[in-house]
C-alpha cells in the first residue's frame, strides 16, 4: 500500500478550530515536522481540507 509523507508548512494561528483538530488528528504538532500515513480515503480527505497548511509527498517504502 502506498504511503504519504505529510508535513505541516503553515502556522495554525488564526485558523478555524476544525482545521486545528484535523491537523492534530493527522499527528502534526510543529511546523516542518512530518508524519507518515497510509494512503486511505479518510487521510486524503483530511489532507484536502487542510491543503493550504500542509505539503504532501509520496514516502519511500521502508
Amino acid at each position: 500500500m502506498k504511503t504519504l509523507k505529510v508535513t505541516l508548512k503553515r502556522s495554525l494561528i488564526g485558523r478555524p478550530e476544525k482545521h486545528r483538530r484535523i491537523i492534530q488528528a493527522l499527528g502534526l504538532r510543529k511546523i516542518n515536522r512530518s508524519v507518515i500515513h497510509k494512503d486511505t480515503p479518510s487521510i486524503r480527505g483530511m489532507i484536502q481540507k487542510t491543503a493550504h497548511l500542509v505539503e504532501v509527498s509520496e514516502a519511500t517504502e521502508e
